[in-house]
């Protein structure tokens, strides 16, 4: 961006020397048409009080004002990436710009998030419910997949989800899209390497990633990845330090956790988690452990914390569970107390926010259609949310903004 104020900012009674200095820039979180750009304020506010802190963004140069931070700048176009800096005004002038914040892309509704596939038992569907993460309420018919499934992976950017292999009769590799924006069926994407079941996905803005999985009956710890916005078959990243099925994945904009699940080396649910750089292909590294031993959970995740809630303990399952666990993303360790969900149940799908982590569905003593809430950055028991359209287990969900993706 070019560093030159917009015109009518230089006063009058001008005096670089009594301009304050630049604030300090902080994060910018997009909306739709619209970010909000957080700052801290300078010591040095000059000659005078500053009247007003101003941030423009690059490309287009659209200015919005504040008399503190955040400023919400709006007028923007959803799906085209933004940066912003910002400056600060007083009686004798503008300060310079700060420096610029990371990129962030505007979405319409940036909190949908999308239950699909799943089934009772006895039969599978091809259900699409979506949700509005950041309200509560009962789920919303969004589409159909191209053909029944459950036991796939879920994973998405800020305007896309990804849904990959799955189906609990055979076994397939096919992957397939959805626009967070519209409404509507899937659209076809490419193919995986293998076609597996019981695997589980997680992304970046950028890339998803799909891990583990039952290969016709062998199960693997195969990582692969896919471009997100442009479509076709997936790409070898690299494996996991063990084999599973049915394990949890999750991540912030930068790393990815693949954690628990079946491992056939073990005899019974492990308790391992596994982390990856998502930009950079080559196999998983330990991360640590869960604190107590679960199968078939569901996981979601803000930039920081990573939760896994409900599954059976043990497996063959000896009993359900309502434990939330969390983990610090950044920061190897092994997993803390959170909560607990409303209901104990196994097989459940999740999506999360920036802010608010969502579980739904799953199996208790048959297919469920409850809706639980959390709030990701504070410990405590989840909160009612609504229901599914339909009571289902092994299904898959994903948002366009988990992991504070923007």
């Amino acid at each position: 961006m070019s560093k030159r104020h917009p015109s009518g900012f230089i006063s009058a009674f001008y005096d670089p020397l009594k301009n304050p200095n630049a604030p300090t820039i902080g994060a910018a979180t997009a909306g739709d048409v619209s970010a909000s750009v957080a700052f801290t304020a300078p010591a040095n506010v000059g000659g005078s009080a500053i009247s007003e802190y101003y941030a423009i963004s690059d490309p287009s140069r659209i200015t919005a004002s504040a008399a503190s931070s955040p400023i919400n700048v709006t007028g923007l176009t959803n799906g085209t990436p933004y940066t912003f800096q910002v400056w600060a005004i007083n009686s004798y002038g503008p300060s310079s710009f700060s420096a610029s914040t990371g990129s962030v892309t505007p979405v319409a509704n940036p909190n949908i998030g999308v239950f699909a596939g799943g089934g009772n038992g006895s039969s599978q569907y091809n259900v699409i419910d979506y949700i509005t993460i950041t309200s509560t309420g009962n789920a919303t018919d969004f589409g159909d997949l191209q053909a029944v499934n459950s036991l796939f992976g879920a994973c998405s950017s800020t305007t896309r989800g990804v849904f990959g292999g799955g189906n609990s009769a055979t076994y397939t590799s096919a992957i397939e899209y959805i626009t967070f924006a519209t409404t509507g069926n899937t659209t076809s994407f490419g193919s995986l390497i293998q076609v597996k079941n019981q695997l589980s996905a997680c992304s970046s803005s950028t890339r998803g990633v799909f891990g583990g999985g039952n290969n016709s009956g062998t199960v693997v710890n195969v990582l692969e990845y896919i471009t997100i916005a442009s479509t076709g078959n997936g790409t070898d990243f690299g494996d996991m330090t063990y084999t599973s099925v049915n394990c949890d994945a999750c991540a912030s904009p930068t790393r990815g956790i693949f954690a628990a699940g079946y491992s056939p080396a073990v005899g019974n649910a492990t308790s391992a988690i596994n982390y990856i750089t998502i930009a950079t292909t080559g196999n998983a590294t330990s991360f640590g452990s869960l604190s107590v031993t679960y199968d078939n959970r569901g996981a979601c995740s803000s930039s920081t914390r990573g939760l896994f809630a409900g599954g059976s303990l043990l497996f063959p399952s000896s009993g359900l569970v309502q434990r939330i666990d969390y983990i610090t993303i950044a920061t190897t360790g092994n997993s803390t107390n959170f909560g607990d969900l409303t209901v104990g149940r196994a097989s459940l799908a999740a999506c999360s926010s920036e802010t608010r982590g969502v579980f739904a569905g799953g199996d208790n003593s048959g297919p469920q259609n409850v809706i639980d809430y959390v709030t990701i950055a504070s410990t405590g028991n989840a909160t009612d949310f609504g229901d599914l359209t339909l009571a289902r287990f092994s299904f898959a969900g994903c948002s366009s903004a988990h992991g504070g993706l923007q």
